[in-house]
Order: C-alpha cells, then structure tokens, then sequence
C-alpha cells in the first residue's frame, strides 16, 4: 500500500500571513509581504519567518511552562521515568496512545483501576505531563482535597463558579477515588463533577475499587449506578490488576540483597587479622 503523500510546506510569504493572523495582527498579515517586496526586500522574508516561527516556539515553551505549573502534577512522575516494561505489552500500548491525547478531543475518561503500588497513579499522572507537553491544560489534585474544595464553594453559595474554573481544563485528574469515604454532602458535590464534565471534557481516574465496590464511595444504590453510568459511557479502562506490586518488588530485590550479601567475619577470623 503506498504511503500518503506528504503534505506540501507552504510558501514562506503564505506562512507569514499564517503566523500573523494566529498573532492577532490583520494588517501585518496583509500587507508585510506585499511591501517587502515592493520596497526590493523580498529576501528578508525569509529572515521575518525566522523570527516569526521563533515568537512561536517561545510562546509554545511559556505556555507549557504555565500550564505545568497550574496543573499540580507531581514533577517526578513523567513518561520518562515510566517504566513500560512492567506492564503487559497492550496495556503499555494503550499508555502510549493515551499520551497523544486524542481521547481529550471525543471528551474521553481514563479509569485506572487496580491495587495500590501497582503504578497506576504513576501512569495517570505521565499521561497529564504529556497533554500538557502538547499544549493541552490538565488539573491534578487526590481527590479528598477537590473534594473539600468544592464543598467548602458549596457552602459559600459559589459553586457554579467553581465549577466554571474546572471547566477550564481539558483534563481533571481525580486520582486515588477508591481512598474517599464521602459524607452525603461530599457525594453530592463529586456526583456534581461528574454530571458537569459528561460528554463535555475528560478525566483521569485512578481507583483500587472496582465498579462493584462503587457503592463504598457513594453509598446510595441509585447515586453509585447513575455516576458509573456517567463516568463508563464514554471510557477507556486500564486494567493494573495483574500488574506486580512495585513495593513488593522493591521488598523482594532488599531480600534477595540481603541473602546474596556475603557473612561478616566472625569474632576469631578478625582477632586472626588483628593479630597478624
């Protein structure tokens, strides 16, 4: 099958006009080729596209900068330091097209279930750095604390605003759901999170419970089904559950350590030494 041809780059008087619109400059756009080239200067085009493709290289390295900075990701859990290799091969192939962010385009949710120690937050956390790597806003926070959050807007009178301002990013990363034991007043505010972001933006979750357990966060049957509904509907699931624990691996690697590690000398081998 031949492979599609390439798109063609455009002229650099065509890229300039490009660039100076997505700069908000209209009169630059319009007239900045035609005069150069008027004035006997059409070979300094060239040298503004330099400079123009330059400005958007910056603006894109600053945005990124702010945009890591609102999220609240923890700066250590990133694709780099992700080690892919512990996970079975679809579920390491998942996590890399998950880092595309094209879910965030169909308003996806990514459920992260299994055991603690698994990795699993490690994964939902290096998934947001790479949206945020393309230019893409992303909100990390446990979620006790958005929790709380919300509720202490709620009782201000300002949740809608609150609201509002999650809005604002593409992706919300509710990680370690399972740990929350929700007062009625916590489900109601978290149901509303839910409920506010369906079909319309993403989230990240990240949970030791499975759905069948839900019932522990929400505690009413017909809350539990109808955030699950909500929350599944439009879902890509990573299943941990058959991933090894990297706590137990670390205690095994110190054990085996431990074992390998050669006896000290004795008392009478060092009073030997000593002696000779």
């Amino acid at each position: 099958m031949p492979k599609p041809k390439a798109k063609p780059e455009p002229s650099p008087d065509k890229r300039i006009q490009e660039l100076a619109t997505a700069f908000k400059l209209p009169t630059v756009a319009q007239e900045v080729c035609r005069r150069f080239v008027d004035a006997g200067h059409a070979e300094a085009l060239d040298t503004l596209l330099e400079v123009l493709e330059a400005e958007v290289s910056d603006r894109r390295e600053r945005r990124v900068t702010r945009l890591r900075r609102a999220s609240g990701l923890p700066p250590a859990k990133t694709m780099a330091t992700l080690d892919l290799k512990r996970f079975p091969s679809k579920l390491a192939h998942l996590i890399r097209e998950l880092a595309g962010g094209d879910f965030l385009d169909r308003a996806e949710n990514v459920l992260a279930f299994g055991l603690p120690g698994v990795g699993k937050s490690h994964v939902a956390t290096a998934i947001g750095h790479a949206l945020i790597d393309s230019g893409r806003s992303v909100l990390y926070q446990p979620t006790f604390r958005l929790v709380q959050d919300l509720l202490a807007a709620k009782r201000d009178l300002q949740l809608p605003r609150a609201l509002r301002k999650l809005d604002l990013f593409d992706a919300i990363l509710l990680d370690d759901i399972g740990y929350v034991q929700q007062s009625q007043e916590e489900v109601e505010v978290l149901f509303t999170l839910m409920a506010e972001r369906y079909e319309r933006r993403s989230m990240i979750i990240t949970s030791n419970l499975v759905f069948s357990q839900w019932d522990q966060i929400f505690k009413n049957p017909m809350t539990t089904a109808a955030a699950i509904d909500r929350v599944v509907h439009h879902a890509i699931i990573l299943d941990f559950f058959k991933v090894p624990s990297y706590r137990n691996e670390e205690a095994e690697a110190r054990q085996s350590s431990a074992e390998e590690a050669p006896d000290p000398p004795s008392d009478g081998a060092s009073e030997v030494d000593s002696e000779a």
